[in-house]
């Protein structure tokens, strides 16, 4: 049995038949349009202010609406600026072929019409269309409804048909691509170089993620999706580059949540002669200088948290926050089976492959992290959590690194980036011999980087930051699927 879609479909396609019968192409290969929509909303505006007197206009769109009144019809087109109404006052004034394929038009058809600019009784931007022309024959039914979680699959499976149907999707992906550009402007300005690195590598380092890993045929060789951008980036600062950063897309092979997607969009920036002191500074003024930018001040509202971005912002020390928000302080359970012990003393479910730096960061995402909705930097990791960091001064145990929290979840990670090739190559070792005892694929060391290391790297201030997580924040969104145009998702059955 015909379902209504299928029905619907067939009576598009011969409409389109007849069209074509009728010796008008249905998919033109262009259209002069004198005017995006809300350019000619605007130049109305004009008119009536008495600077310009140009009411001709040719617009192009998408059908959204028709309402017919009659042998008048209302049809609303949207374009990638926004919509307009058209008006078509007495379809008979039309040549008998402009008729025809009035009757075949149908929402989600594409048209361009040309006419005179006014404004309805109503108010509305109203084209009095003189002409038009299809544009691009829709074969397939706009959808009507996008509520409720049984959608939610399609829209992000088809997310033409999300933007098309929902505006506000479409405004959250022109926010990403203002916070985009805002990053790159506010770097710029300030000397830095933006560079691009190999996606292809031939080791995953940088972070402590699984990688993806595919195999090049003409070099018979295994290669990793980058897992991070840091280790090529430090190389140019040791070439010469005091400051570099990258915008680039990132390849965890991990799990799928709200805050989690297995490629996502990170920012690396790194400058010479720079700690995390610095780094830090620079994280908070670029964050609040972008939400002023696109918000006009400092606040956003993010579920039922109004967020204040306004410099400065909270600054913890790492143990204290743990100590504070889960009372286990984990300096004194040194040894993964102690901390594991206690943290079962609290009925938490503890992965006995964890090792303890692991199990320390089980406690920070359980007990801490969902505790800072208020901008908020920990400061000074556990040395075994961040291998490629640089301990403090005056304390061996722990590392020059700060996490940046906003709305319950991370969005930047830095450090005084390590740059003692042999104590790098010591932390390297001692990383690989416990991932392989957890279990995991076995990584190689990233020798040229260590080589690039020997050559003397200068001291350094390294900063990641989380793209997506960032615009999650100033759209109001709760999952990094809303934010990301076309994520991973499980394959259909």
């Amino acid at each position: 049995m015909t379902s209504r879609l299928e029905r619907i479909a067939q009576q598009r396609r011969q409409k389109l038949d007849r069209i074509r019968t009728r010796g008008i192409e249905p998919y033109p290969h262009r259209y002069h349009r004198s005017h995006t929509t809300q350019e000619a909303v605007a130049l109305l505006k004009r008119n009536e202010e008495g600077l310009t007197k140009e009411e001709e206009v040719s617009v192009a769109g998408r059908i959204m609406a028709n309402r017919p009144m009659g042998k008048i019809s209302f049809l609303d087109i949207r374009d990638g600026s926004g919509k307009i109404q058209l008006l078509f006052q007495d379809i008979d004034q039309f040549d008998e072929e402009l008729r025809e394929l009035f009757k075949d038009l149908d929402i989600g058809d594409i048209i361009g019409a040309n006419g005179r600019l006014f404004r309805t009784k109503s108010g509305e931007p109203t084209v009095w269309v003189e002409d038009f022309t299809l544009l691009a024959k829709s074969l397939r039914p706009l959808p009507e409804k996008w509520h409720g979680l049984s959608d939610i699959d399609k829209r992000y499976r088809q997310r033409y048909l999300d933007l098309i149907a929902n505006t506000e999707v479409k405004e959250t992906f022109q926010v990403r691509s203002q916070v985009i550009t805002a990053i790159r402007q506010f770097l710029n300005q300030r000397g830095f170089l933006e560079v691009e690195t190999p996606v292809l590598q031939p080791s995953a380092g940088g972070a402590l993620a699984l990688p993806f890993i595919t195999h090049h045929h003409t070099l018979d060789q295994d290669f990793y999706l980058r897992i991070a951008l840091e280790l090529h980036l430090k190389r140019l600062i040791i070439g010469g580059f005091d400051k570099v950063y990258e915008l680039g897309r990132i390849f965890r092979n991990e799990g799928i949540s709200t805050k989690h997607n297995p490629e996502f969009t990170m920012l690396e920036s790194y400058q010479a002669y720079a700690d995390y002191n610095d780094v830090m500074n620079m994280l908070e003024e670029m964050v609040s200088s972008i939400v002023r930018e696109i918000t006009g001040g400092y606040t956003i509202k993010f579920g039922d948290d109004t967020i204040d971005f306004k410099p400065p912002w909270q600054r913890l020390e790492l143990r204290q926050a743990v100590i504070d928000y889960s009372g286990i302080d984990f300096v004194q359970y040194p040894n993964a089976d102690s901390l594991r012990a206690k943290m079962q003393e609290l009925e938490l479910e503890v992965d006995p492959q964890k090792n303890w730096g692991r199990l320390v960061d089980g406690l920070i995402s359980t007990f801490v992290e969902p505790n800072l909705l208020k901008p908020t930097f920990t400061l000074d990791y556990p040395v075994s959590m961040s291998p490629l960091a640089k301990t403090k001064p005056d304390n061996d145990r722990v590392v020059e690194r700060f996490e940046a929290f906003v709305g319950g979840m991370e969005i930047a990670n830095a450090f005084t980036e390590l740059n003692d090739p042999i104590e790098q190559r010591q932390r390297f070792q001692k990383q690989l011999e416990g991932r392989q005892k957890e279990g995991e694929i076995a990584e190689t060391i990233d020798e040229d980087f260590l080589l690039a290391l020997e050559y003397g790297m200068p001291p350094t201030g390294g900063l990641g930051v989380g793209i997506d997580r960032l615009v999650m924040l100033l759209t109001g969104q709760q999952s990094i699927r809303e934010v990301i145009l076309f994520p991973q998702l499980r394959e259909k059955p």
